[in-house]
């Protein structure tokens, strides 16, 4: 059964799945945006856990609970800083998609939510990025049978039309 991937308008702290992803800093930090969302929703024990992990190089992922978030867990995942396309950064946000993909099914999870990760501070142009996460969390999805509910979760209405847009564009094509 393939795994039904949709776009939601909302807030990702509130998404009752297996795990969130969190749009992380390289020091797993409480951060701004999506990140110090997710921190202040869960409570200070995600913090206590991502400090006894340390660290998280671009393109990667870790995993840890959830604490008071509805999620049980919170994949964090460090995604590129946009510097003009020219420096990698196409490659290594296409790796964190693949790899909390593969870290949710290495944890026997069956749903998960992702932000658009990169596209705010991180200034990775919107279009280009929602291609490259529905892409890539698609390719990911083929070797993760236990995956069963993919929501790409967009706080604002542009983000949620560019994850519509570019969903359709895929369902089109694979019906071709």
């Amino acid at each position: 059964m393939a795994a039904s991937v949709t776009a939601v308008r909302g807030d990702i702290t509130r998404e009752p799945v297996d795990a969130i992803v969190n749009a992380a800093n390289e020091a797993l930090l409480p951060g701004g945006g999506v990140c110090g969302a997710i921190h202040r929703a869960a409570g200070p024990r995600l913090w206590d856990e991502c400090r006894t992990i340390g660290h998280c190089a671009p393109g990667d992922a870790v995993i840890t609970g959830g604490y008071d978030l509805p999620a049980r867990h919170v994949i964090h995942t460090v995604g590129p800083v946009w510097r003009g396309g020219g420096n990698g950064e196409e490659e290594t946000l296409a790796s964190c998609y693949r790899r909390c993909i593969e870290l949710a099914q290495q944890n026997g999870l069956r749903s998960i939510a992702f932000p658009a990760i990169s596209t705010g501070i991180y200034g990775f142009p919107l279009h280009r990025a929602t291609r490259i996460a529905v892409a890539s969390t698609r390719f990911a999805l083929e070797t993760a049978p236990a995956i069963e509910t993919v929501h790409f979760v967009c706080f604002d209405a542009g983000t949620f039309a560019a994850y519509e847009r570019v969903l359709g564009e895929a369902q089109l094509r694979a019906q071709a």
